[in-house]
């Protein structure tokens, strides 16, 4: 799948990353991006990626990433498919504080297909974002596809949506403040795991 787009003598081809999808207006999902995908990346204006993989970044794609000013928020999830191995909440939830804090929009989220770890990633949003279970599932196992996890599923249904609620209502108390003694944004309790942030 690729787009062309002609420019002057040269034709352009724009090849998205596998499994590519925008979730919402300012947040993508896809596989691994490769050196043939940066162009199409380009087109996105990237501000940020969360990387939800445990592995170092390849060199040839933080050269893109410091050329072009996009950050890097590593969250290193293990891809274990042993069913008694769980994802770790904690790092969920430091992800998705990332995700919607529209600060850092345009944002792609991938770890290496674009599959379970995203998939989880974007289930536990869209419970944030009140969707029915069965949609949640559905957009999980259209992306999966016959490599969907029960693990991922069961983690994505007993996910706890109020506990980032909790943690945007202080952010909020906190950004309002009263008359001179307003602040900037910030979270008030101590992040769990703070993402592994690359400087570019």
């Amino acid at each position: 799948m690729g787009l062309i787009l002609e420019e002057q003598e040269n034709d352009i081809v724009l090849v998205p990353p596998s499994n590519f999808s925008m979730v919402e207006d300012g947040i993508f999902r896809s596989g691994f991006p490769q050196p043939s995908n940066f162009a199409f990346l380009d087109t996105l204006n990237l501000r940020s990626i969360i990387y939800l993989c445990p592995e170092p970044y390849p060199e040839e794609n933080l050269e893109f990433l410091r050329s072009r000013n996009v950050r890097l928020l590593q969250f290193g999830i293990e891809g274990k498919t042993e069913p008694y191995v769980s994802i770790p909440k904690e790092t969920i939830m430091e992800a998705l504080k990332v995700l919607i804090d529209v600060r850092n929009h345009p944002v792609l989220i991938h770890c290496k297909r674009g599959k379970h770890r995203t998939g989880c990633l974007v289930g536990c949003l869209r419970k944030f974002q009140n969707w029915c279970l069965s949609s949640v599932v559905e957009e999980y196992q259209r992306f999966a596809g016959a490599k969907s996890r029960i693990t991922d599923l069961r983690f994505i249904e007993k996910f706890d949506e109020m506990c980032l609620r909790q943690c945007l209502y202080s952010i909020i108390y906190q950004y309002q403040g009263y008359g001179s003694n307003k602040r900037k944004l910030l979270y008030s309790e101590e992040p769990l795991q703070k993402p592994r942030i690359t400087s570019i």
